[in-house]
């Protein structure tokens, strides 16, 4: 299997915030790193959601 065709950058950001060592990254299968990275991202939404929801609480108040 290649190793995956991301810059060095995106390795070492994607592998900061999986939690994964960067060479297991590298060797991930496409389709488990597409997952994980979906996950972060629903993740991140599920974040940011209650923080929009307060702000326009306020707002209406």
């Amino acid at each position: 299997m290649r190793p995956l065709q991301i810059s060095p950058e995106t390795a070492v950001t994607l592998s900061k915030q999986l939690g994964v060592p960067l060479e297991q990254l590298m060797h991930m299968p496409q389709h488990i790193l597409m997952q994980k990275i979906a996950e972060l991202a629903k993740n991140e939404e599920a974040k940011a959601t209650p923080k929009d929801d307060e702000s326009h609480s306020s707002e209406n108040s």
